[in-house]
């Protein structure tokens, strides 16, 4: 299995395209541009593939990453992190210096005056049920901010836009449904309140891969920003978003300790290849990934670099899972894990074809 060095970060590329491309054919079939968030993959190639099946630009989470994706000729970026009147300047720098149309994303007042004279595209954080970020679309706040940015004093605003990170605590894509069509009608009714209050509201952005790919329709937005799509994991599995078969990253570990009459075993990989996200605790087992090909595994426990994986007896392990073997263990949460690693191994036909760069610099 796979003649390099672990811990290892694998890529699918087989996997990785038919999510690419699934994900583009869903979005045009519900009448919706497609701007996914690179902050899961953070790399140049897979960037490319997504444009290259007509997403219209990317969504970063980061500057480090609004600059890596500028510079390699991506024209039009969304930062959707709320930005602070500190980082104006570092924003504008990357957009004058390549070229590319930036994006970012305000939920507060002053920060919106202070965004004046920018010359930045601006788009107003909503609320939309999540309740993590962004103005509540009922309140006279929001309109507050609406109509400083409507003033476009030197920037342009774009519209509002959303995430339904709620949409991560279904259960199935009948309640994934549900959230989805929440946060449509949300941003759909405060485009229409600011429209009849005379502000412009050029686009309506929203997203999450769960809502996304559950959504029935999506009428009156404009753009969909899901992420995780493009690979999937552990959690999105047991909340029904998608099959073992469409998850396009794992981390490739060798098992390193395993002592005679055990039910565990220990592997080279923890919380800094895994992170310590404990996946959906609302549904399925509590488990902190999963072994590919093994359910009868629970990967129980991570340390720094020490991840212990538990049978419920010595007797299963008997004979299996000698130190030097691998395994492949799939994440909880892609985007965690390969914040984890500075370069993917993509692998094609069980072998690995190329090496491609994690842009995970802060």
């Amino acid at each position: 299995m796979y003649d390099i060095e672990t811990p290892a970060l694998l890529l699918h590329l087989d996997a990785v395209e038919r999510n690419v491309k699934h994900m583009a054919d869903r979005a045009r079939r519900l009448g919706v541009t497609l701007r996914p968030h690179a902050k899961t993959h953070k790399c140049v190639q897979v960037g490319r593939l997504q444009l290259e099946h007509g997403a219209r630009g990317l969504t970063v989470a980061t500057t480090v990453e609004a600059e890596v994706f500028a510079r390699a000729g991506v024209r039009d970026l969304t930062w959707a992190f709320p930005i602070d009147p500190d980082h104006i300047a570092h924003v504008r720098r990357v957009a004058l210096e390549t070229g590319a149309t930036l994006r970012v994303v305000v939920d507060d007042l002053a920060t919106a005056r202070a965004l004046a004279g920018s010359g930045l595209h601006v788009w107003l954080k909503v609320d939309c049920g999540y309740h993590r970020a962004g103005v509540d679309p009922s309140g006279s706040y929001a309109l507050a901010v609406a109509r400083e940015l409507g003033r476009e004093q030197e920037l342009t605003f774009d519209g509002i836009l959303s995430h339904s990170g709620h949409a991560y605590r279904t259960k199935n894509q009948r309640e994934a449904a549900q959230v989805a069509e929440q946060e449509r009608s949300v941003m759909v009714a405060f485009a229409e309140r600011l429209r009849q209050e005379g502000i412009p509201v050029r686009e309506v952005s929203v997203g999450s891969t769960p809502a996304m790919a559950a959504a029935e329709q999506l009428d009156g937005v404009t753009e969909a920003r899901p992420g995780n799509y493009v690979f999937y994991d552990r959690t999105m599995v047991l909340i029904g978003c998608c099959t073992p078969e469409d998850v396009g990253v794992s981390v490739l570990a060798s098992v390193v300790s395993h002592q005679p009459g055990a039910a565990h075993f220990i592997v080279n990989a923890g919380a800094l290849e895994l992170s310590k996200d404990a996946g959906p605790g609302h549904v399925g087992p509590a488990a902190m990934g999963a072994v590919r090909g093994a359910p009868e595994l629970t990967v129980a426990t991570l340390s720094q670099e020490h991840g212990l994986i538990r049978a419920e007896s010595a007797a299963v392990l008997d004979g299996r899972f000698n130190v030097g073997e691998r395994l492949e263990i799939i994440p909880n949460h892609s985007c965690l894990a390969v914040a984890q690693f500075d370069e993917y191994q993509v692998v094609r036909d069980k072998r690995v074809v190329d090496r491609w760069k994690v842009e995970r610099g802060r």
